[in-house]
């Protein structure tokens, strides 16, 4: 009998498939809104745009737990909500970055592990050099292009296990510090998810090393499209919880 997955796992599998048109739309979109900008300076847009969604999610957590007609189990299921987001925006980003590297992949393996090992912080890339022998500076493209899928898959499965740790430790003292009375548990909240996206944002710096100097791309994506979906980071949380509903009604 399969095992069950745990609804992290699920989160992490809906994240993971988000359409690289998608991605690629919305990156396209903010290179034609700051046509001034290089790779470099088109991360730092992106990186901010994703920790004002984690920081900014987790401040409201904290903010509505402390009117009683929230309560706790209220409160706790919108800490759960807070995970989907986290989860999907931290998806965006680890796509859109590697996008503007001009490595973008649909594999939803080398996905995987892009995006668990940039959420197991500094611990990620230390598996990957012990397992892979891959140096930090060029996991992310070593992994994206040149590992074979089965390796990958077999990382996976390590990265998943110590995935789970991380959870349980540093995100619920996340977590139950939002539900702190309001003042208190909305700056916990905002400080604890900002830590963690500043996290994932210089793990991600060290994965894929510095960006080239220019575009390796034209823009070619739909510009309206993109522009009409609004900031992805926002909304990404609502793309996976329809993917893993889906997957629930199979």
């Amino acid at each position: 009998m399969p095992r069950q997955r745990s609804r992290t796992e699920q989160l992490i599998d809906a994240a993971v498939t988000i359409p690289s048109r998608r991605v690629g739309g919305y990156v396209d979109s903010l290179r034609a809104d700051h046509p001034e900008a290089d790779p470099e300076e088109l991360i730092e847009i992106l990186s901010s745009r994703y920790l004002w969604a984690v920081s900014g999610s987790g401040g409201a957590v904290g903010a509505a737990a402390a009117f009683p007609v929230v309560g706790t189990t209220a409160a706790l299921a919108l800490t759960a909500g807070q995970v989907t987001t986290f989860l999907a925006a931290s998806s965006v980003l680890c796509l859109a970055v590697a996008e503007v590297h001009g490595i973008a992949t649909d594999d939803a393996s080398r996905r995987r592990a892009l995006l668990l090992t940039t959420l197991l912080g500094e611990r990620g890339p230390q598996l990957m050099e012990q397992q892979l022998g891959l140096a930090s500076a060029t996991w992310a493209k070593v992994l994206l292009t040149r590992l074979p899928v089965a390796t990958v898959k077999t990382v996976n499965r390590t990265l998943r296990h110590r995935m789970a740790k991380v959870v349980v430790t540093k995100g619920s003292t996340v977590f139950i510090g939002r539900l702190l009375p309001f003042g208190i548990g909305a700056v916990v909240g905002f400080v604890g998810s900002r830590a963690m996206g500043t996290n994932l944002v210089a793990g991600l710096r060290e994965a894929f090393g510095p960006p080239p100097a220019t575009f390796p791309r034209a823009i070619g994506h739909s510009l309206a499209a993109a522009r009409l979906e609004g900031d992805l980071f926002s909304h990404a949380g609502g793309l996976i919880e329809a993917r893993t509903e889906d997957r629930d009604a199979d």
